[in-house]
């Protein structure tokens, strides 16, 4: 108890604490950004700052989404790094991982990867980390990306809906693999496949059935398939991106019992949204793969809890207004992707509730699994030795969405308006508040975080 004598920077006092061991009452003491004592409450630390919680709040981990469209630069009208990061730690985001497009140039090369570092540095009011991404021709450049950190690599198997980021076939996602292997890296995989989807009806209109069935589950089926047994065969670590074909599940449960190193995400749009309750002409909805029928949905919450399903991160892919095609409504030429950084955490626990699932499991969900995912050891738990990045949360008060007060750069989500339960109260980065004003977030590297 001597440690306890010498002040902390900060300690957290409350009734609710989610540590590795589950929600107890402890209090937290930190020092230069670091968890470094977790002890009973009442124990007493002294700190130069002591927070105690209300009863209604509970202390969680921040949460880590590996899956963010910052498209900055290039369309930073789109999104980008001060309003998504101010969007993640209102949240309770205090990581994200930048997906290798819509920025142009894409981050698949090296000095593309310094230009996003170069603008984001001075910015970030949340952790920042990079996916590099693999398109044709760009093998040789693999290599020289995981040296500069990067997470692992990006493709697509189909178009990726921007021309600067092409997508692989399957051969050539196979001899990507065998590269990675070569150094232990991972390929996160856009699973849909492009035949399927060239023989699939066309999405024309504003009726979502027709857009839904113009990108069927058989798409995404066979192109999972094809990374399941690419992954099989090389041995690399492989990782589907959004799924939303339940049909999926069974084959993908059957790999991770071979052995094949595969881990799955899906997203909270997936996860609470349902096609028969899609208006026409609602793009806002719209996304890649699409949100499917309700039964497809219950399927994916039974995936999460039986573990074929690893985690849960937002796909924000924001775009501007117009790009939305909101005055016709047409499937066909809007933008597809759902901007819901903000909202993740209320989303994805207002339906756990409903089903009876703990706070803590969605907290590892959301935090503690896609920390693994990334192999960022020091995010995700509040545990010793880890970084002070938490948020104060209040499970049971209840808001509705208002899109006007979402962080995120364009004021369109397929939320606004629907009552959700949990509100994020503040946002700490390494033991500091996070204010909004003044970016403290760094630029993580790959095996230096």
């Amino acid at each position: 108890m001597s440690e306890a004598i010498g002040a902390y920077d900060l300690v957290i006092r409350g009734q609710r604490i989610l540590t590795t061991a589950g929600l107890a009452a402890r209090e937290v003491g930190i020092r230069d950004g670091i968890i470094v004592a977790i002890e009973p409450l009442g124990n007493g630390l002294t700190g130069n700052e002591v927070i105690e919680l209300a009863d209604d709040e509970t202390l969680i981990p921040g949460l880590v989404d590996t899956h963010v469209h910052v498209n900055e630069p290039g369309r930073t009208e789109w999104e980008g790094f001060a309003s998504a990061t101010r969007a993640a730690a209102a949240g309770g985001v205090t990581t994200i991982i930048d997906m290798p497009l819509n920025s142009i140039p894409p981050t698949t090369t090296v000095d593309g990867l310094e230009q996003k570092r170069v603008v984001a540095k001075d910015q970030a009011f949340v952790d920042v980390g990079f996916w590099g991404g693999a398109i044709p021709g760009n093998k040789s450049d693999l290599r020289p990306l995981h040296d500069e950190g990067v997470f692992g690599f990006k493709c697509f198997l189909l178009h990726s809906g921007v021309d600067e980021f092409p997508h692989l076939d399957a051969d050539e996602m196979e001899e990507d693999m065998k590269e990675l292997k070569s150094f232990d890296s991972l390929m996160i995989v856009h699973a849909e496949d492009s035949h399927a989807i060239d023989r699939a009806p066309h999405p024309g209109g504003d009726h979502y059935e027709t857009f839904l069935a113009s990108r069927p589950r058989g798409a995404e089926n066979k192109a999972i398939a094809e990374v399941i047994e690419r992954a099989r065969w090389t041995g690399a670590r492989a990782h589907i991106l959004h799924l939303s074909s339940s049909d999926a599940l069974p084959m993908i449960a059957s790999a991770k019992r071979d052995g094949v190193n595969l881990t799955v995400e899906t997203c909270p749009h997936y996860l609470t949204l349902m096609a028969e309750e899609i208006p026409d002409g609602a793009t806002a909805y719209k996304c890649c793969p699409p949100i499917r029928e309700a039964s497809n949905r219950e399927l994916l919450w039974k995936g999460l809890q039986d573990g074929t399903i690893d985690c849960i991160v937002s796909d924000h892919s924001p775009s501007t207004l117009d790009l939305k095609d909101l005055e016709n409504g047409d499937f066909a030429v809007a933008w597809g992707g759902v901007s819901s950084l903000q909202l993740g955490l209320s989303l994805i626990w207002t339906e756990a509730r409903h089903r009876g699932i703990p706070l803590e499991q969605v907290v590892s969900w959301m935090a503690e699994k896609p920390a693994a995912l990334a192999r960022l050891h020091n995010k995700g738990q509040l545990a010793l030795g880890y970084d002070a990045d938490f948020s104060i949360f209040a499970p049971d008060e209840a808001f509705v969405v208002d899109v006007t007060k979402l962080k995120h750069k364009n004021p369109i989500t397929p939320y606004d308006g629907r009552p959700l339960a949990g509100v994020v109260r503040k946002t700490y980065l390494r033991g500091t508040p996070i204010d909004g004003q003044n970016p403290g977030g760094k630029l993580l590297r790959r095996g230096n975080v």
